[in-house]
């Protein structure tokens, strides 16, 4: 290991203090640091573009900063740890309190890389691509007023599944199975799978139930609504004002996130432990 990626939220005190405590440590066990301030908006690779050239990229935020970072990193192939100093940091594999025992595990290999299937969304709006977005968590399309509701037509490979009217659809990976997609009554999905998830927001309807498809589906979902305030959105950050007949396209991007992940931690104890609603666990 030669070159490392360091990237935090400025807008996190304890995310610049911990900073300061991983350079220190990635530079005594001769490891360059390649360090990056990485706010909401932040194009990485502009502000520093050596961050291409690193083996590895800690990341010291919560999941949100995470998200963030993984879009705009995984086209490079850069793995990925997380270090949570955020909330909830269900995608992070490390706690400030175990500093040291992680950069121990980095220096001396001790980990495995964990790919994480992305998604593509593409909006069309009279037959001409007007926006584009990769995902980790989810693309979903949904209704801002509390008031109204919003109809999408779904279809998987361009055979009809089903009009959803209610509060929207959320097309979410493996990853993003425990995040938006979870608390609409989705099912929980091991990391791992090749799949997707269609999840019903709200619906209007006795009968509407989540999917799970396969990942080389195509999912087009056509907007039907007369009011204006319908929008997609991408892992909850990034997204478009939708048009009545607008046509949203979702499918597998060409391209994973790849995850540092340590041998000893397992899938269902991080899911026990964060969402748990035991109070001794924190939530």
């Amino acid at each position: 290991m030669r070159q490392i990626a360091l990237l935090y939220n400025p807008q996190k005190a304890e995310a610049c203090s911990v900073r300061n405590d991983v350079t220190e440590q990635l530079e005594r066990a001769g490891i360059g640091v390649i360090d990056v301030s990485v706010a909401h908006d932040t194009d990485i690779i502009a502000s520093n573009s050596q961050v291409k050239t690193a083996e590895l990229a800690i990341v010291l935020g919560g999941d949100g900063t995470l998200l963030g970072v993984a879009r705009q990193l995984a086209p490079y192939h850069i793995p990925l740890l997380g270090i949570n100093v955020g909330h909830l940091g269900f995608l992070t594999e490390s706690e400030p309190s175990q500093l040291e025992p992680a950069i121990r595990r980095i220096v001396a290999g001790d980990y495995h890389l964990e790919n994480r299937l992305m998604l593509e969304a593409f909006v069309y709006r009279d037959l001409k691509e007007v926006a584009k977005f990769t995902a980790l968590n989810d693309a979903g399309i949904g209704k801002g007023s509390f008031a109204r509701m919003v109809t999408l037509d779904v279809y998987v490979d361009d055979v009809y599944v089903d009009t959803y009217t209610g509060d929207g659809v959320i097309i979410s990976t493996p990853t993003g199975s425990t995040a938006y997609s979870l608390s609409c009554g989705g099912p929980i999905v091991s990391p791992h799978l090749q799949v997707m998830l269609v999840t019903p927001v709200c619906p209007h309807t006795l009968f509407s139930r989540p999917c799970v498809i396969d990942s080389s589906s195509v999912v087009r979902l056509t907007v039907h609504a007369r009011h204006r305030d319908v929008a997609l959105a991408v892992d909850g950050q990034e997204g478009i004002l939708l048009q009545e007949g607008d046509e949203v396209l979702i499918r597998q991007a060409p391209y994973d996130t790849t995850l540092v992940r340590w041998p000893d931690r397992e899938f269902f104890d991080v899911l026990r432990n964060k969402l748990h609603n035991d109070p001794s666990s924190g939530m």
